[in-house]
């Protein structure tokens, strides 16, 4: 077990909102879950999280050694693209499930991690590795996950004040009308469909928006940058469009060529949360997307050719 002790100079106010400001690396939630446990003592006793701390007060906070989770390590492979003693950023592949959920405890990017770093240091007093965000199932691309409790405030604070940059890579059906855009319009569960979620009146706002790289004939590749993150998002909004992402059957998208949906983080940067630098990471499209957007390529290149060719035909039987 690991303390801490501090003397006030500030004035009067409740010890749970003079911890938070000690910058103490841990999360306002982390630190009343402490308090709860009677791990903080005010001049040498427990105290409620609403206790008044004054000036030459003396206050201890206790952080017990983090508790095994429930989950069994597990031998998955994984690309790493960055690695320190704060945090990795791995480079997730489709098929993979970050978090394991009820009924589906194994598998996860969770387990691979516990395998892959076993003296990994407590994050929110449990022994696991601290996911800042998620990727669906299905999307593929970069993760940046703490490994330590003041990493993951510093990841999660940048996250929520949305200084965290996200680029993705994405294929909608069809031809995107406009150059670049704006999607802006509130996501909330779709009332007819529990499963999915939908541009709806009362959601939670929302923002995207996007940049058109190329069409190819059928589809249209975007750079896409969401500030918001709420469930599915670019999904839910270009499908509200009309556009819906190639593969994604949930919302509509054409399947018949791909699988899953051309969805991929290829972009994210944060501010370090030791050294403070910005930090910036790419990757490049994996093989089965790279595979598609070629095969769409070619197959509109084919129906440019054709008309040339009846014109050719026409021209002939004339003579």
């Amino acid at each position: 077990m690991t303390s801490t002790e501090l003397v006030s100079t500030a004035k009067p106010c409740r010890l749970d909102r003079y911890l938070a400001a000690q910058d103490l690396g841990l999360s306002r939630a982390r630190l009343q879950r402490l308090i709860r446990e009677g791990c903080v003592m005010l001049n040498g006793g427990t105290a409620k999280a609403s206790a008044l701390v004054k000036a030459g007060d003396r206050v201890v906070v206790r952080i017990p050694p983090p508790k095994p989770l429930d989950l069994l390590p597990e031998n998955i492979p994984l690309d790493i693209v960055y690695d320190d003693a704060h945090l990795a950023v791995v480079d997730k592949p489709a098929g993979l499930t970050v978090h394991p959920a009820p009924g589906h405890a194994s598998g996860t990017l969770v387990n691979a991690l516990l395998a892959r770093y076993p003296d990994l240091p407590g994050i929110g007093g449990w022994q696991r590795p601290g996911i800042v965000h998620r990727l669906d199932k299905d999307t593929s691309g970069l993760m940046v996950v703490a490994k330590t409790d003041e990493a993951h405030h510093s990841l999660s604070g940048q996250l929520e004040e949305r200084r965290i940059r996200k680029g993705y890579t994405a294929l909608v059906g069809g031809m995107v009308a406009d150059e670049e855009g704006i999607i802006d319009a509130p996501i909330g569960r779709d009332p007819r469909h529990r499963k999915r979620m939908a541009v709806v009146d009362g959601g939670r706002p929302s923002q995207t928006s996007y940049a058109v790289v190329r069409r190819t004939g059928r589809a249209t590749l975007v750079e896409v940058f969401p500030t918001t993150g709420r469930t599915h998002q670019i999904r839910v909004h270009f499908a509200s469009l009309g556009h819906p992402l190639v593969g994604d059957e949930l919302y509509g998208g054409m399947t018949d060529v791909l699988n899953r949906q051309f969805l991929h983080a290829h972009l994210l940067g944060f501010e370090h949360p030791q050294s403070g630098k910005w930090v910036e990471f790419r990757s490049s499209l994996p093989p089965e997307l790279r595979q598609t957007l070629a095969m769409l390529e070619r197959e509109s290149n084919k129906r440019q050719e054709f008309p040339a060719s009846h014109q050719t035909i026409r021209e002939a039987r004339r003579s």
